[in-house]
């Protein structure tokens, strides 16, 4: 009896009408059967909307969906995301000196959109950026590595070695002298470096676009960040630069001591701050508070092995023989987290890179070579124990409270670059905004 009323009521080959299942289960005769009917007709029902969903285009109905919250330190004014930290209080004395503890910072790009920026964030970590989804932004800067690589010679696509080491984004929103060679201004012209370099991520513009407009998921994204329905490579460039330049780390235990809160560093770390500002070591007059960089062309003299300077720098750029073997000073900013140093690595750890400038002005230099050596490198004749202090200080500039949040999928689908060793930051949460 049960098998002729389920043959009358569905047949596989005429699928009933919602009507004809809610008339089914209004009438009198069946209310007695209503608990065996119902679950069918629940299970009709879905299968009728199942393809209104699939049809759809909306990243939500895939999971994916952009934020309208501004990351942390930044606060929404005019529909933008702007920073929010003590140290835009302080005047700035950029190219006026060193400065002293409350000192302000070079202009950050901001105003960018939370969509822009969340959309960004997506794309950084998507292998879809490059020819073979293979890599992506993340590839060479691991958040794990403080947005480095932890490599002598950052790893392209397919394996290849490149001439230099991934540098550190933290804060590259604050830079506008980028790259090792300090050859780019933007971070919209620098990342097309990478993205169409046939060593690094080896796309070209036109495969880029056909791959993005070719997915439903962030053509619809795009629309939510762009308000366009077709996606242009200067909203992909402007999207990645918005993320990166969302890498605040500025709440660091050094932070603190220079807002005031002096119980924030130890004997030994206040002493090593001592050292780096004195005149004796001349730190801080290249690594300048608070970014710990002044963003100038340094030549150091550094060799790329025993006996050999490989790499002419800034020179291969401007043809300038005076900027032979001159790089970026970098921010020393979770310098902990980025080792090896140098350009190429040369250097394993911090204390190594301190003795090499107490080294002697030009000691690594290859006999026949000739170098204009920046004219803070000189001889300060350091001791062990100012370089360990030296060493305990710059641990005391970590700080990734504000680590993004790394998505654990990604609109194409590829699977996202993973970090190969997760730090876990700073914990204690000390909030020195």
């Amino acid at each position: 009896m049960m098998s002729s009323l389920l043959s009358l009521r569905y047949r596989p080959a005429e699928r009933p009408s919602f009507f004809t299942v809610a008339r089914m289960m209004r009438s009198p005769i069946k209310q007695a059967k209503a608990a065996i009917f119902r679950p069918l007709a629940l299970s009709l029902l879905a299968s009728l909307l199942v393809p209104l969903t699939v049809r759809g285009e909306s990243p939500a109905d895939s999971g994916f969906h952009l934020t309208h919250t501004c990351p942390a330190s930044f606060e929404l004014r005019d529909g933008g995301c702007v920073l929010r930290n003590r140290y835009k209080k302080y005047r700035s004395l950029r190219d006026a000196g060193v400065g002293g503890l409350k000192t302000g910072l070079p202009q950050l790009r901001e105003g960018f959109t939370p969509q822009q920026i969340d959309l960004g964030r997506y794309l950084f970590f998507d292998p879809v950026l490059s020819a073979h989804g293979s890599v992506s932004c993340a590839s060479c800067h691991d958040p794990a590595q403080g947005f480095a690589d932890g490599r002598a010679q950052a790893v392209g696509i397919d394996g290849q070695t490149l001439p230099r080491s991934a540098p550190s984004l933290w804060n590259i929103g604050f830079f506008s002298t980028l790259l090792w060679d300090g050859s780019k201004n933007s971070l919209e012209e620098q990342m097309q470096g990478p993205l169409y370099s046939p060593f690094e991520m080896g796309n070209t513009p036109a495969q880029l676009l056909e791959t993005l407009n070719g997915n439903h998921i962030y053509r619809a994204l795009f629309e939510q960040a762009f308000g366009t329905t077709t996606i242009a490579l200067d909203q992909v460039y402007t999207a990645v630069t918005a993320f990166e330049s969302s890498l605040i780390s500025l709440n660091s235990r050094y932070d603190l001591y220079a807002h005031g809160y002096h119980a924030a560093l130890n004997e030994e770390e206040i002493s090593g701050l001592n050292v780096f500002r004195s005149f004796v070591a001349r730190c801080a007059e290249c690594h300048t508070p608070p970014l710990f960089s002044n963003q100038q062309l340094a030549v150091l003299g550094v060799a790329d092995a025993p006996g050999e300077i490989m790499d002419l720098g800034a020179e291969a750029i401007t043809g300038n023989a005076s900027q032979r073997g001159a790089f970026r000073v970098p921010s020393l900013r979770n310098i902990t987290r980025t080792a090896p140093y140098m350009h190429r690595g040369q250097k394993a750890t911090l204390e190594d890179a301190a003795r090499f400038y107490t080294g002697g002005r030009g000691h690594e230099v290859p006999e026949g070579e000739s170098l204009m050596i920046h004219w803070h490198i000189w001889e300060p004749q350091l001791t062990d124990r100012e370089i360990q202090l030296l060493a305990t200080f710059m641990g005391a500039l970590t700080d990734e409270a504000f680590m993004p949040e790394i998505p654990t999928a990604v609109p194409s689908g590829l699977p996202v670059t993973q970090a190969r060793q997760f730090a876990s930051g700073n914990d204690v949460g000390f909030g020195a905004q």
